[in-house]
Order: C-alpha cells, then sequence, then structure tokens
C-alpha cells in the first residue's frame, strides 16, 4: 500500500440505513481529521471479500458501516486474512447495530462531529460449526426458536431495530413453535431434552434485545440461555422483559450460565444463526453443532477508553 493511501479501509453497505448511510458516510469522511477509503458492498458476502483484500493490502484499521450483518462478514474476513494486528471498527449506520452497541460506538457515533478518541482492546469471537460449514460470530448465535425468527425478519422489508425484530418474532411464535429434544454441553455440565431456544452472547445484545447486559467481550466465555420446554404463554408473558433486559434468573424452564465451548445433538434438523446471519436452516438435515470461543481473537476499537477495563492488546497504544 503506498504512503498516499488512506491507513483506514470504510466497508459500506449502500442499502443500510434505507440508503441514508452512503450520504452520512460521505459527509463525514470528508471532515478535516477523518481519513477513509470508502468501498461499497454489491451483494451478500461482498463485505467478507472486501475485508480480507483490505487486510492483504496492508490496511491498518478496517470499519464496518452498515448493520449487524455487514459487521458479520467485515469480521470474518479479518479472521480468515490471519492479520490479528488490524484495527476493526464498526460505524453504526444499519438495523439493530448490536455490536457497535457492545463496544461503545453507537455512543461515538452520537458524537461523531467531535472525533473523539477510542481505544483499541482484543475481544473474543465465536467459532460456529455446523453441517461443515464454520462462521465466526462477534456477536451473538442463536440456535432453536432464535434461528427461526432470524428466518422471519429476512422477509419484513418495512422495519428496521427492535420493531422488526419484535414482529419477526411473534411470526416465529406463530409458524416454528417447536421444543425438540436436545443434547447439549456446556464446558462440563449436560442438558438433556425438551429445548426451544438455545441463545449464546458474546456481546449484551442480540436482535435489539438486551438479554445478556453483564456479558464481556474479554471474559472468553459465552453468555447462555437455555429455553427448555416453553409455552408460547412464556414467551408473550417474557417479552417485555426481554426488550428491557429484565428476564427472571430463577425460571425453572430456563438455564443460564456461561461457558467457552457448547456442543447441541438434535432430533430435529436444527436452524441456527451467528450475528444475525443464518448458519443453517431445517431444510439443510443438520443435526450438530459447536461453538467454542477463541479468546482475543480481533482487534476491536471501543468507546470510551477504558470500557471493560480498559485491557489493551500486549503493546498496543490504546487510542487514536
Amino acid at each position: 500500500m503506498g504512503d498516499m493511501t488512506p491507513a483506514t479501509c470504510v466497508i459500506y453497505n449502500p442499502a443500510a440505513g434505507r440508503g441514508r448511510a452512503e450520504a452520512l458516510l460521505k459527509e463525514f469522511t470528508a471532515n478535516p481529521g477523518v481519513h477513509g477509503e470508502l468501498r461499497p458492498t454489491t451483494a451478500p458476502g461482498h463485505a467478507e471479500e472486501l475485508a480480507r483484500a483490505a487486510a492483504d493490502e496492508g490496511f491498518a484499521r478496517v470499519v464496518a458501516a452498515g448493520g449487524d450483518g455487514t459487521v458479520h462478514e467485515v469480521a470474518n474476513g479479518l479472521i480468515r486474512s490471519g492479520r490479528r494486528d488490524v484495527v476493526f471498527s464498526t460505524w453504526p449506520v444499519g438495523s439493530a447495530n448490536d455490536y457497535a452497541y457492545t463496544l461503545g460506538l453507537t455512543a461515538w457515533w452520537a458524537k461523531r462531529a467531535e472525533n473523539p478518541p477510542m481505544e483499541t482492546l482484543d475481544v473474543d469471537v465465536a467459532r460456529v460449526t455446523a453441517g461443515g460449514r464454520e462462521r465466526y460470530a462477534v456477536n451473538a448465535a442463536g440456535v432453536g426458536f432464535n434461528g427461526m425468527v432470524t428466518v422471519e425478519s429476512r422477509k419484513i422489508r418495512s422495519l428496521r431495530g427492535m420493531p422488526l425484530y419484535t414482529l419477526a418474532f411473534l411470526k416465529a411464535m406463530v409458524r416454528h413453535f417447536a421444543t425438540p429434544r436436545m443434547r447439549v454441553r456446556f464446558d462440563d455440565t449436560e442438558y438433556s431434552g425438551p429445548a426451544l431456544a438455545l441463545t449464546l452472547c458474546l456481546a449484551q445484545r442480540e436482535g435489539g434485545f438486551p438479554l445478556m447486559p453483564a456479558a464481556d467481550l474479554t471474559d472468553g466465555k459465552l453468555d447462555y440461555m437455555l429455553a427448555t420446554k416453553l409455552r408460547r404463554w412464556h414467551l408473550l408473558r417474557y417479552l417485555p422483559a426481554m426488550a428491557t433486559g429484565t428476564l427472571p434468573t430463577n425460571h425453572p424452564l430456563i438455564r443460564l450460565g456461561r461457558a467457552a465451548r457448547v456442543t447441541v445433538e438434535s432430533d430435529a434438523p436444527l436452524c441456527a444463526h451467528a450475528d444475525g446471519e443464518l448458519v443453517c436452516v431445517p431444510a439443510d438435515g443438520v443435526t450438530e453443532l459447536a461453538v467454542e470461543v477463541l479468546p482475543g481473537r480481533l482487534r476491536v476499537e471501543v468507546y470510551p477508553p477504558g470500557l471493560y477495563g480498559g485491557r489493551r492488546p500486549p503493546g498496543g497504544t490504546g487510542g487514536r
């Protein structure tokens, strides 16, 4: 990469924010002190290709400007590039922006005109393996009902953010409610029995819902919630609590905990997502899945400096 090339590559989805993202980004990058090369995506999967190419070209910083789908693809491209020194950041111009929220970057974006300093931090990612496919989740993964919510969300074009996922949740509850028998192993403990949904969070939110407000991106663990033989009325009753992060911690049909590795075997084909991107659907016939934490695998920007105790990468400068 030549000396005149910007150190930052901004990969963005032109359709993000209902098309408003592109104008916002061009306006922002025109500000003095903000230097970045804009590269638009043209199709699903393109952001991953662009991120890997940016790493190969020697960019020091790669920004995903879009929603969690763009974040997922860019992060996967950087991880697969093998370069662990590239700093990953995200500008929240998409629908849910769950990962940006956990990194504190929704607050930073609100102050973007001031371009306040951020800090670099090495955070965990999760490797999701199912049906011979391997994806990396940076925010959350979901199995069962969660996956079907993702399927339904793809069909809704008129909403964004929490309203989108709330409607998808209700549609999935009507159309795809099932509790097949599963064997789920969390490190050294195991559950065997009917299961509606398994949520695995690195970050604090999934689909706009603050399901794991205490999740820590640097603890080497997945915060999990296993919903066993729930009924539809349970979901309706607890939907407001899901929206506010106040789910009960002692419900007999819900198991909570932390684990570094989780495996699932199901009597019925699985539906699963990683960061809201489908890993498998029932038609694939996949009945086994594994999720494993890779500690400190991705270098990210966080705001404000000192978030997560300021655990900087070895030799890191901790800001820009």
